[in-house]
């Protein structure tokens, strides 16, 4: 009997010799009915055991995928054997504080967390009549956000990055300052490594350390130098972990997911060995339905006090919108904060664009009672506003600052106060949702009364010269 060095022990029909290795994919021909996604082992002749998933299963050939690779393993001392069971994770709060590998196995030199029920990391879909729909607004103390893109409790709200830009440090401050107005609830955060490098793990917990929330945190990392294959399971296997905490614990839930690129790049890889025909990009067919997935587990169940709020991150190859990986998420996801290199060069933080950054549940989450009276018609003014700076700008760089007419150089002068006050702020700063309010109308005074066209003359008289 080889040793099992996983603590699973799987109990069922084990095959001796794979008909064919290609990559982390394992073929095995003339097997009992496979059924899709059930959980196998891989033994190799010294006895090591790794864990795989079916991907295909027919009368004559079934393929698996072997997170830890295939690299060591031969077609006849490899010994395969299924489990007739989906892969599962034995969840409970005290992972809570803890680091895991992609597969839910603890890396912190701790003993395995007490499991309090083993579920599929698959997970479940959720009924959408049992949808509860979100409403409730999370400050997160970042004024660009707070103010024009506002976060809900149950959203899915990614952020649209690049390589090199401080997605990370945005992504850590939401997690550290999150709260619900109103309530003395602390967010639990799950977050789910995929493909990073060493450096952005260990700056995650630095800063979780730091801010003492690491207690109230669980981080599933599958690094840069571990198997590709691995970052496909691992999101899996993070929000299975935030529906236990969620729906079983009735805690709140905030699961960060970077680098959700890294993710789609295994996808990709893994459908090219199995010479599926691609589709854009040569990305697989599926890549919609398989993101979907993984962002629909995501929000609040009617009957259940917990939710879950995703802020997945994923970095635009060439800085491009248009590309698969955000034009698929855009569609599934509420929204999307995107970032802009050239104000990042300008040393503005958060770099977050204005015009194509929105949040589609933002309507229904402020205003009064929830955040303030005037918030809706403020950020409707902000945004009008700094759009015509952007034209603005346009011509200047044609005709030149000195042809502009005075009304033109308000709206210069308003587009500067904007970025440098509003927008920007310190990577420590945790400003209340007055406070960005206050601000916003701090710099609306750069421009004439006259020009406040989404303004009630209530509100002008208000706030406008206070």
């Amino acid at each position: 009997m080889p040793e099992i060095r996983d603590r699973r022990l799987l109990a069922g029909r084990e095959y001796i010799g794979a008909d064919k290795i290609d990559g982390p994919l394992i073929f095995v021909s003339k097997t009992h009915p496979v059924g899709y996604r059930e959980l196998i082992e891989c033994v190799d002749k010294q006895g090591h055991v790794r864990l795989g998933i079916v991907l295909e299963s027919s009368t004559s050939v079934v393929v698996a995928q072997v997170f830890e690779g295939t690299t060591g393993l031969t077609l006849p001392d490899t010994r395969v054997r299924f489990s007739g069971e989906p892969p599962t994770i034995s969840v409970s709060k005290e992972m809570l504080g803890r680091m895991f590998n992609g597969l839910g196995l603890p890396i912190d030199g701790g003993p395995p967390p007490r499991g309090d029920i083993d579920l599929d990391v698959n997970g479940m879909a959720i009924n959408p009549t049992s949808r509860q729909y979100p409403r409730d607004f999370i400050q997160t103390g970042i004024s660009v956000i707070d103010g024009m893109n506002t976060l809900i409790r149950g959203q899915k709200l990614p952020i649209f990055s690049g390589n090199g830009l401080p997605h990370n440090e945005l992504a850590a401050q939401i997690a550290r300052q999150a709260r619900i107005r109103g309530t003395a609830t602390e967010f639990a955060v799950v977050f789910a490594a995929m493909g990073v490098k060493h450096d952005v793990a260990q700056f995650f917990i630095r800063s979780f350390e730091e801010s003492g929330v690491l207690e109230n945190v669980a981080l599933f990392l599958s690094l840069a130098d571990d198997p590709s294959i691995e970052r496909l399971i691992t999101p899996r296997t993070a929000l299975t972990l935030a529906e236990h905490l969620a729906f079983n614990e009735d805690m709140h839930v905030l699961v960060i997911m970077t680098d959700m690129t890294n993710y789609c790049e295994s996808l990709r890889e893994i459908s090219t060995i199995r010479g599926e025909i691609p589709s854009r990009k040569g990305y697989p067919g599926y890549l919609y339905s398989d993101l979907a997935e993984l962002y629909e587990r995501s929000g609040m169940i009617k009957g259940h006090k917990g939710s879950i709020t995703s802020l997945p991150i994923l970095t635009m190859p060439n800085d491009d919108i248009s590309h698969p990986i955000p034009d698929l998420s855009g569609y599934i996801t509420e929204g999307q904060i995107v970032f802009e290199r050239e104000m990042d060069g300008r040393g503005i933080y958060p770099p977050v664009a204005g015009l194509p950054s929105l949040s589609r549940l933002m309507k229904d989450g402020i205003g009064e009672g929830m955040t303030r009276e005037d918030h809706p018609h403020l950020a409707s003014q902000l945004f009008a506003a700094y759009s015509y700076v952007k034209d603005v700008r346009n011509l200047a760089s044609v005709i030149g600052e000195e042809e502009l007419t005075p009304l033109d150089h308000n709206y210069l002068e308003f587009g500067k106060a904007f970025e440098q006050k509003f927008v920007s702020q310190r990577k420590d700063e945790n400003r209340t949702i007055e406070q960005t309010l206050d601000m916003g109308w701090e710099v609306l005074r750069s421009l004439p009364v006259e020009e406040l066209h989404r303004i009630t003359e209530e509100e002008i008289e208000k706030y406008y010269g206070a």
